[in-house]
């Protein structure tokens, strides 16, 4: 089976330049409207910074053979049924014929505060993935229907403060020992290996990139496993064996 990867490499530096030019020109409008939110949280709330993303995971959904796949990416659309929660809105849902081929999510943590925000993170990506697993497991999206792909992606601040050693305060029992000194940018690695060990993701990818690649688009990987090329590869493999099935 040959994959269609749609030119990833260029179109994701595009979606990195696209991320770093809407922070900083929703900064502005905000400054200039005199109606500025707090600390970078201003760049932020424009809400479209991660378009770039999913316009890669919609290329790859219909270049892997599902053409006429539903690609959802509007608010109004992309609610699905919780198990432990009503409903989750997620950041992106690809169906076709009716079945649920794909929940993606696409997050960002930039700044100079981490600690509590990591947290967050984690304790999101994790309870949303164990919620949703949990609502497939009782029929939520249909009986006796395969697996979704269910991925997630963290675009991270390449900066001095997300790749400095952090102190762990430890007052009871010691951390694992792959946390001792870990910066940021590592345990958010750690993290998404974790993620695909238990099963929660099919794929989680990290991608750090500096503020400067507002001009070229430039980012790194920590690694294959959870590199956002093994993300594409993974997503657009799936698309394809769905396509395989006869679903197209």
């Amino acid at each position: 089976m040959t994959l269609d990867l749609a030119n990833f490499e260029v179109e994701t530096r595009s979606a990195i330049r696209s991320f770093w030019n809407s922070r900083e020109s929703a900064a502005i409008r905000q400054r200039k409207s005199g109606k500025q939110d707090t600390g970078a949280r201003s760049a932020v709330t424009a809400g479209k910074n991660m378009d770039g993303f999913l316009e890669i995971a919609q290329a790859l959904t219909k270049a892997n053979g599902l053409n006429n796949a539903q690609i959802c990416t509007r608010r109004r659309v992309l609610t699905l049924p919780g198990f432990f929660r009503p409903t989750k809105q997620w950041d992106m849902l690809v169906l076709h014929r009716r079945q649920l081929v794909a929940v993606l999510e696409f997050k960002s943590h930039v700044g100079s505060s981490f600690g509590n925000n990591f947290n967050n993170r984690c304790e999101e990506a994790i309870g949303s993935a164990h919620d949703f697993w949990t609502a497939y497991r009782e029929g939520a999206f249909g009986v006796d229907v395969p697996r979704p792909f269910l991925g997630w992606v963290m675009l991270l601040e390449d900066n001095e403060k997300s790749v400095a050693p952090v102190i762990n305060r430890e007052p009871h029992f010691p951390v694992e020992q792959e946390f001792e000194g870990a910066s940021y940018a590592q345990r958010y690695n750690l993290l998404c290996k974790r993620l695909m060990q238990e099963g929660l993701y099919r794929s989680a990818a990290l991608v750090l990139s500096p503020r400067i690649a507002i001009k070229d688009g430039g980012y790194r990987s920590f690694g294959q496993l959870t590199s956002f090329k093994s993300f594409v590869t993974e997503l657009a493999g799936y698309i394809a064996t769905v396509a395989a099935r006869g679903m197209s």
